[in-house]
């Protein structure tokens, strides 16, 4: 795909025809996907995310680097720009859907809906972009892949694990393809139906590990997060200084005037509030105005510019704690075309909209000059809504495989929502030839993750470039 012009996958593409799915599995038959091989001028790893990180924050990349040292699995979430233009040259289907553009299985968890349920769902939208579907699929199963290894799991355990996730994406397309446009839009997978559904067979610990996530999603709110990341000084409330994961405003920009300080940040809320329905602007703006802090934040997204921002409400109570996600260019863009947004902001808020059945009431973007005196792009959210993450390495060769159905469904929920779900469907087929397929992509893939791990070790190594650790 790699040779052909981007633009043809651009844009998303209205119309349902499962005759256009049969269609594709002939020009591209399923056991295609199976094999992967490097390119004979394959980038260089190293030289991928250094191209990355010549716009980021330099004093930060050091961590990004230091983080995705740590193991192959964390290596992965940091290197979606490099398997990005892996995937380039693999083949696909030419359907397009809304792509969350770094599907990993860590980038899937719980949050709070409006109505106040936790819902599971992809949760990273930073790389969404319109592209082929079979590109999140293969980059959530080789994670599967790369984090069973990650846990010593044995081949034949990490292949059943692999081949149920992508069984249960096909299934899961194919009982859309029944259902009305309107049944698929609600659709939703709440915390409770992820644990009895897809948990409903662990026993004892497992279960417990499985569904702990869930149950302590609900004591991460703003008040916790004041707890956390806050101090009083002279009896007022700030963020503390915890550098350099936490640096309060007043340490990066020195002692300027605080009338010009205050007019700068009013500036920044008062155009991300208009990206906002007028009634959540309106909730927005019920609060006011008391600190801001750059905060470093996940594995690949360090070193781009994030914000937190503390507000508070009635008598300088009911605190308000939202993030501002610095939202560059997608790292698929170099493979599918530039988006149809101006602001890389707008363009993770649309695409997150369109995918999740619901969001986060306080989600929008705006657009601000920085310390650098660049104009960059953001998009905002509440820094913690009832967030829930599994964490991976607790979980048995079972509580993944509960995991990753998991997640092969709701990745399923969310392609169908915005793409051809007859077309996917009628492609994927009633049998498990593309489940096969994708088994052993994730496994030739990983082994490749493992070698790109090990380059950028020799790099940090060689003091080509310089890594932190411990942070």
């Amino acid at each position: 795909m790699s040779a052909q012009p981007a633009s043809r996958y651009a844009r998303l593409q209205s119309g349902e025809s499962a005759e256009r799915g049969r269609a594709a599995r002939k020009a591209t038959p399923r056991s295609a996907h199976g094999e992967w091989a490097p390119a004979p001028r394959r980038p260089d790893p190293v030289a991928v995310l250094a191209a990355q990180a010549a716009s980021r924050v330099q004093e930060l990349v050091p961590i990004r680097y230091g983080r995705m040292l740590v193991s192959p699995f964390t290596f992965y979430r940091g290197a979606a720009a490099v398997m990005a233009a892996d995937l380039a040259a693999t083949p696909d289907s030419g359907i397009v859907v809304q792509a969350c553009g770094d599907a990993h299985i860590s980038n899937f968890g719980g949050f709070a809906a409006p109505d106040r349920r936790v819902v599971f769902s992809p949760n990273d939208f930073d790389e969404t972009l319109p592209g082929t579907w079979e590109w999140d699929v293969k980059r959530m199963a080789a994670s599967a892949e790369i984090a069973g290894r990650d846990v010593g799991l044995p081949a034949a355990s990490r292949r059943w694990i692999v081949e149920e996730s992508v069984r249960e994406y096909r299934e899961a397309m194919r009982d859309f393809a029944g259902r009305s446009h309107l049944d698929v839009w609600y659709e939703r997978l709440t915390a409770s139906e992820l644990v009895d559904r897809f948990g409903g067979t662990l026993k004892g610990r497992g279960r417990i590990e499985f569904a702990r996530p869930f149950v302590n999603a609900r004591r991460k709110t703003s008040l916790r997060a004041v707890k956390k990341l806050t101090e009083r000084a002279d009896g007022k409330l700030r963020f503390g200084h915890v550098p350099p994961l936490l640096v309060p405003i007043r340490e990066l920009v020195g002692p300027v005037d605080a009338r010009e300080q205050s007019a700068f940040v009013q500036k920044v809320l008062d155009e991300y509030a208009q990206s906002l329905d007028a009634d959540r602007e309106y909730l927005f703006r019920t609060h006011r105005f008391v600190d801001m802090a750059r905060k470093v934040v996940g594995v690949g997204s360090v070193g781009t510019r994030a914000w937190v921002f503390l507000l508070v409400g009635r008598d300088g109570q009911d605190p308000l704690v939202l993030q501002a996600k610095e939202a560059q260019p997608s790292v698929l863009e170099p493979h599918l075309g530039a988006s149809e947004f101006a602001n890389h902001g707008e363009r993770v808020v649309r695409g997150q909209r369109i995918s999740q059945a619901a969001s986060d009431i306080f989600l929008g973007w705006q657009r601000s000059v920085g310390l650098d005196g660049n104009e960059h792009d953001f998009y905002v959210r509440q820094l913690w809504d009832w967030k829930a993450s599994a964490d991976l390495s607790t979980l048995s060769a079972a509580g993944l495989h509960a995991y990753t159905r998991a997640c092969g469904w709701s990745l399923a929920r969310t392609h169908a929502r915005s793409g051809d779900r007859l077309a996917i469907a009628a492609y994927l087929g009633g049998g498990p030839a593309f489940d096969r397929a994708i088994a052993r992509f994730a496994a030739a893939y990983a082994d490749q993750n493992e070698l790109d791990h090990r380059r950028l070790a020799e790099a940090v190594a060689t003091g080509e470039i310089a890594a932190v650790g411990g942070v």
